[in-house]
């Protein structure tokens, strides 16, 4: 008479515990993801209203704001940033959480009377905006 002594898994038992932690593991990091890019666009909309509070603050001691025809990518180091932190209206100009991949841009008209500030959605879940960089706000 033999006795069967079974100790350990079996290949296919060990192979379908793998697939089982790895479905579990694609699931958890598809949520995070989305966790992820909604928690940068909360961290832009933020940033835009500090920049918008930055340039009211900047247009009631000049009665302007800062003059730019063209298009000024904010990146922190550009002539927007440096006049806006040179008059203590900011402390530090924040620049997209996914800088260079996505970034704010500033527009003024001739005069410096109005401004434009553009900038990027990863989600749809803000409202009154949208997913993609057709987004703006102004004074």
């Amino acid at each position: 008479m033999r006795l069967s002594n079974k100790n350990g898994f079996t290949i296919i038992e060990l192979l379908v515990s793998l697939a089982i932690i790895a479905m579990l593991f694609s699931i958890t990091f598809t949520l995070l993801s989305g966790i992820r890019q909604k928690s940068r666009d909360a961290r832009r909309m933020s940033d835009v209203r500090e920049i918008k509070k930055a340039l009211s603050l900047y247009a009631n001691q000049n009665n302007k704001f800062p003059s730019s025809a063209t298009e000024t990518i904010i990146t922190g180091d550009d002539i927007i940033s440096v006049e806006l932190e040179g008059a203590g209206v900011i402390s530090k100009m924040p620049a997209d959480p996914m800088h260079p991949t996505y970034a704010y841009a500033y527009q003024t008209d001739t005069q410096g009377n109005t401004y434009t500030i553009s900038f990027c959605l990863e989600t749809d879940d803000i409202p009154n905006y949208s997913k993609g960089c057709a987004n703006e706000i102004t004074p």
